[in-house]
């Protein structure tokens, strides 16, 4: 089963320095937080923020080839996580209709589905196995509290947590 996400932000986890995305359930209690590149960290973030490169990054551009081959990026789906290694396929329907899933990084899935405002769906399975509870009691939609709780969160993990 597909559970849908949403991205709460990405944050620099500290000492390392490295960056993470953090995705939580839209309709639960789970998040789920994804280490990345510095290169993808800032496509996220940028997709995010609305900001709009004067020429097109790698993102951007994956994302207008999709859209002059007449597809359409329906969802990405991250699907598993081995030796600390999160995996993910991004799920493109071509002109005929017919659906491709295509290997990827869950950080470039990630960057191309906010861009093509696609699904971002996670397997139960990954869920169950490292969801992450993080305690609070923010409202629903509150994402400042959210954005202060992973703040909260990255303080007290690192990757070897999660076998990475």
């Amino acid at each position: 089963m597909l559970i849908s996400m949403e991205v709460i932000g990405v944050r620099v986890e500290m000492p390392s320095n490295q960056p993470i995305v953090l995705l939580k359930e839209i309709d639960g209690s789970r998040f789920l937080p994804i280490w990345v590149g510095a290169v993808e960290a800032t496509a996220i973030a940028f997709a995010q923020q609305g900001v709009e490169p004067p020429r097109p990054l790698t993102h951007d551009l994956t994302q207008i080839i999709i859209e002059e081959l007449d597809a359409t990026m329906v969802a990405i789906h991250v699907t598993h996580i081995e030796d600390g290694v999160f995996y993910a396929a991004v799920q493109i329907r071509d002109s005929s209709g017919q659906n491709h899933s295509i290997s990827a990084r869950p950080s470039d899935a990630i960057a191309l589905a906010l861009r093509a405002k696609a699904n971002i769906l996670a397997s139960s399975e990954l869920l169950d196995e490292i969801g992450i509870e993080i305690p609070g009691d923010a409202t629903p939609g509150d994402e400042n509290q959210e954005v202060e709780r992973f703040r909260e969160f990255l303080d007290q993990i690192n990757p070897e947590d999660f076998g990475g």
